[in-house]
């Protein structure tokens, strides 16, 4: 070997590969391709996943709404778009003088009378109105399409923000993600079918909301993670921790929500009961609620979870069991108590209109946080927690016995 010969003795080798392996990790962002795992341990995932998958064919099988719910009056309302060309502050009814509302006058520009203008009554609300000229809105026909007096305004035109709105979304995705982001987007596109052409059908149908939550869960969480991670073991072992952490969630929903009375009678339920014409199981629609609504956590801290052990794993081969479940629950204490909190402040938000309200009518804490509509997001931020939490300890366990004992992670 010559003066200034680069050394290629077994050290430097090794630690060029180890290099090689970090920039993999670097920028694939720890979701590198995995070494296969070894007979047994397939064959012992298989056992737990396959029942599962088939119990998730049937119940879609059994629960699918065949025959769609229908409202009661089966007279689905028409809407069409317009543009409000004009305003005028007007009477509420002839020869009030109240001036307490204002017509618009309203270009069609779409349905049966495209092009027309027709003149409609809205409310003024403290003093403002809610439409101006050049607001595009949308209008319902309650009559004949003929008869001006047959539309109202229903609400504004929100397509083209919406719209923009999912393509700077699904461009952030992609450029951060690249190929593992076009995957993910796929996955959230089968989560949107899975939602809107299963669960919610099949609930209207009059199917128990807990099974169509299950079903519907399983559904998305199978083809959500092996769609987004690549059929794997390590993509398996996010699958069973999320599912055993679906199955503590629902139990315990159940239990506290029967224990505390929770029946889900609220005004919405109330309303869309009287709009299909039959009753409504208001408890079973606040446990769908919330194992829908738990299931995007869950797998985030899942995968997550499998990752670090695989990584862990990977960075040190000769790491033992004990030692590699202590240091993958380390990353994992942090991700909960992210996680926890995130939840938390969800459902915060989502009741927050109602907070506003039971301040401002001093209401106390306790009594607040007991009232049904609170408590209800309180068993399910709660319930939803202990989830998370049981995620991490049960996910890190299935992912250390598979890569110490199958062989996984070595490479």
């Amino acid at each position: 070997m010559t003066v200034g010969e680069p050394r290629s003795g077994p050290r430097h080798s090794r630690a060029a590969r180890r290099e090689a392996e970090i920039e993999t990790e670097f920028h694939g962002h720890g979701h590198g391709p995995t070494a296969p795992a070894d007979r047994r341990v397939r064959i012992a995932i298989a056992a737990l996943l396959v029942p599962a998958a088939i119990a998730t064919l049937v119940g879609l099988v059994l629960l699918f709404p065949y025959e769609r719910a229908q409202p009661a009056d089966e007279v689905a309302a028409v809407r069409v778009p317009g543009t409000v060309t004009a305003t005028a502050v007007s009477d509420c009814a002839p020869g009030e003088g109240d001036r307490g509302c204002v017509a618009l006058t309203v270009l069609l520009t779409g349905g049966e009378r495209a092009g027309t203008s027709i003149v409609t009554l809205v409310s003024v609300v403290r003093g403002v109105a809610p439409f101006t000229t050049g607001d595009d809105v949308r209008l319902v026909v309650t009559g004949d399409p003929a008869d001006p007096e047959s539309y109202q305004i229903d609400d504004f035109q929100r397509d083209v923000p919406l719209g923009l709105l999912a393509l700077l979304f699904a461009a952030a995705v992609v450029a951060l993600g690249r190929w593992r982001g076009v995957a993910s987007l796929g996955a959230l596109v089968l989560s949107g079918i899975v939602l809107v052409g299963f669960v919610l059908p099949a609930i209207l149908a009059g199917k128990d909301p807990l099974a169509v939550a299950v079903v519907g869960c399983s559904v998305i969480m199978f083809g959500a993670l092996y769609l987004t991670h690549g059929p794997s073991a390590r993509t398996s072992v996010a699958v069973l921790g999320t599912l055993g952490s679906l199955v503590l969630i629902g139990l315990l929903g159940a239990g506290f929500a029967a224990a505390s009375a929770l029946t889900g009678a609220d005004e919405d339920t109330a309303a869309l009961a009287n709009v299909l014409g039959s009753g409504l199981d208001g408890r079973g629609i606040v446990l769908a609620g919330l194992m829908i609504g738990a299931l995007g956590a869950l797998d985030d801290v899942t995968v997550t979870q499998a990752s670090a052990v695989w990584e862990l794993r990977r960075a040190d081969p000769g790491l033992r069991p004990t030692a590699l479940f202590t240091s993958a629950m380390r990353i994992g204490r942090d991700h909960v108590g992210a996680a926890v909190n995130t939840l938390v402040l969800a459902y915060a938000g989502a009741a927050l209109p109602l907070l506003l309200l039971f301040s401002v009518a001093e209401r106390g804490l306790v009594d607040t946080l007991t009232s049904q509509v609170i408590a209800t997001e309180v068993v399910r931020t709660l319930v939803g927690s202990i989830g998370l939490v049981a995620a991490v300890p049960l996910t890190t366990l299935l992912a250390v016995a598979v890569v110490t004992r199958g062989g996984v992670g070595r490479g």
